[in-house]
């Protein structure tokens, strides 16, 4: 089974330069905890996620309010994709290593194209074996994005 049969077609994303309170605004109208960051709408290219805990740790609990900047808070550190063309062994195995619970989906320019939650693993894999150690693993303890 292919990432392209799984994925969420394009998500719904933001700019480094939109506020945060987009951001935040993006995650209420999808009820989502991510927002890919894209270098422009027109072409998507991914330069990093922002997340609910991003907002809440790096502008909220700094005491800064919703008009700070996605750039200030996103995470841009090696964001680990996968490509749509790519089987789905490749983003369980980039879930298990990253403890990431969402991965980007991008094209061979890296441009935006879907989004994998372990929800999608879940309900649409055929190995469910293999689905609920992906999900296991990411609940375990560690990982770099711990730090």
């Amino acid at each position: 089974m292919r990432i392209q049969d799984i994925m969420t077609k394009d998500p719904s994303c933001v700019t480094a330069e939109a506020s945060v309170r987009e951001a935040a605004q993006v995650m209420k109208s999808e009820d989502v905890g991510i927002v890919p960051v894209v270098e422009a709408h027109s072409e998507r290219r991914l330069v990093g996620v922002v997340t609910d805990r991003d907002i809440a740790i790096r502008c909220i609990a700094e005491g800064k309010d919703g008009t700070c900047r996605v750039r200030d808070v996103m995470s841009t550190d090696d964001i680990a994709t996968c490509r749509e063309n790519d089987n789905v062994d490749n983003v369980m195995d980039a879930m298990r290593t990253e403890k990431v619970r969402r991965i980007p989906i991008v094209d061979e320019r890296g441009s935006l194209v879907g989004i994998v939650s372990q929800a999608d693993v879940l309900r649409k894999t055929r190995d469910t074996n293999r689905a609920g150690e992906t999900v296991e693993q990411i609940s375990e303890p560690g990982g770099r994005h711990t730090r």
